[in-house]
């Protein structure tokens, strides 16, 4: 069984709920991520902020004017995904994929011992179902024309 310790994003970049939008919209352009864990006391895991939330945030969901732009300063905790469902590094890969499908979440923190030690999203499992494509085009005979 392979499992999800195997396959995941180990330390992945992190914020708390006292950064801002700001914050999070430079996280993720320069690391190219569409989820960032938000920790606290170390790397206990208390939420989660993806770029659909920060599209959410920005398309006016928090001010009461939608002509008014909202501010980079606003902090992580005020739009944050609360109660972020987690898996333990011994989950399988299928468990996890399956997971991801059904609930339709764009990634799955990796949590062991109430500290977050990675991330495995929905763009790892493409990465992965491509590997295992070429792994079979590789040992099927070539075709006779």
């Amino acid at each position: 069984m392979i499992t999800v310790d195997e396959m995941m994003t180990a330390n992945p970049k992190t914020l708390t709920a006292q950064d801002t939008l700001a914050d999070v919209q430079a996280v993720m352009a320069k690391y190219n991520c569409h989820h960032v864990p938000i920790v606290e006391d170390g790397n206990h895991l208390v939420g989660l902020v993806s770029q659909r939330d920060v599209l959410r945030v920005t398309g006016s969901s928090l001010i009461a004017d939608p002509g008014q732009q909202i501010s980079d300063d606003v902090k992580i905790a005020e739009f944050m995904t609360r109660d972020v469902f987690t898996v333990g590094p011994a989950t399988s890969l299928r468990k996890a994929a399956v997971y991801i499908r059904t609930q339709r979440y764009g990634c799955l923190p990796i949590v062991e011992n109430n500290e977050l030690i990675g991330l495995i999203t929905d763009s790892d499992f493409v990465n992965i179902a491509i590997d295992l494509l070429e792994q079979i085009e590789e040992t099927e005979p070539d075709e006779i024309e």
